[in-house]
């Protein structure tokens, strides 16, 4: 992002005990440092911006937020709507939305964590993804590195700014291999035609917050979208086995088979479950 240099707990806490004026401004999404000046109680940015070090103070000790300096200002890197959203200094960033994360972050970076996803499908040169839920768009991008065209489904605005923001998802938005869709994936899915996909991640939000995109009916709808031999990948978490009542990954399997879907299994590393559909009998 031209002109807008992001700031966490971690480089304020830099700029506030040492002299070097040498700072990772963009997320450590590369390894680029940029100059900043002390006169005094503030912090010239690159662009002029004036920061005051109480400012500099606070951003230092709030480790659960993104700030970013533009047009003179400095802001949080957060939406507050119906709900609260606001992007987290994990490496690289996740969103939080009413304090739950989309990532897994305990033991797995966000970045490890959507590799794991796309490694259970290995999406190859040429073909085509569709990415149904795409948050920050992470496993859109790793899927489009891997030569394959995507189609990612985003239903909240919210989470669309937020990546419009955060510097490791400009590649939804420059990389030209991404089409971005702005709807609700159960409705979306609908309108495809049929055999339109060679690989599906299906990320859904969890069950309690979109219970119909574990339903059979939109399992049903993938299976029509997918392409003979075209590999899918859900992913389900483990929220059940806390509590030992429920196993969310059994009703998701039994349901995928019902669907049409064979050769489903568990991929424990991305907790997750993969399936395909059958090859057309000749």
């Amino acid at each position: 992002m031209v002109g807008m240099y992001f700031i966490t707990f971690r480089e304020a806490r830099r700029l506030l005990l040492s002299k070097a004026t040498g700072v990772n401004l963009n997320l450590r999404k590369t390894n680029r440092t940029w100059e900043i000046k002390r006169e005094g109680d503030e912090f010239i940015f690159p662009d002029g911006t004036r920061v005051s070090k109480d400012v500099i103070e606070r951003i230092a000790r709030d480790e659960d937020s993104v700030y970013f300096v533009k047009n003179g200002g400095v802001y949080k890197a957060a939406i507050a709507g119906e709900h609260y959203y606001k992007l987290v200094p994990t490496i690289p960033p996740t969103i939080e939305i009413n304090g739950i994360r989309m990532h897994r972050t305990k033991g797995v970076n966000p970045l490890q964590d959507t590799r794991n996803k796309v490694n259970a499908v290995r999406p190859k040169e040429g073909e085509t993804v569709l990415d149904t839920c795409m948050g920050l768009g992470y496993t859109a991008i790793e899927a489009s590195k891997r030569g394959a065209y995507v189609i990612t489904i985003e239903r909240d605005k919210n989470v669309i700014e937020l990546a419009k923001i955060n510097p490791w998802s400009r590649e939804l938005f420059t990389g030209g291999k991404i089409q971005v869709i702005h709807g609700d994936a159960f409705e979306v899915v609908r309108k495809f035609r049929d055999e339109s996909f060679d690989v599906i991640i299906h990320d859904p939000p969890r069950f309690s917050l979109a219970g119909q995109l574990y339903s059979e009916e939109f399992y049903r709808e993938l299976f029509r979208v997918l392409k003979p031999g075209g590999r899918l990948f859900h992913y389900v978490g483990n929220p059940g086995k806390r509590y030992r009542r429920k196993d969310l990954q059994r009703g998701v399997m039994e349901r995928l088979r019902r669907a049409g879907f064979v050769g489903v299994k568990r991929v424990e590393e991305a907790l997750g479950v993969v399936a395909r559909k059958p090859e057309k009998k000749r």
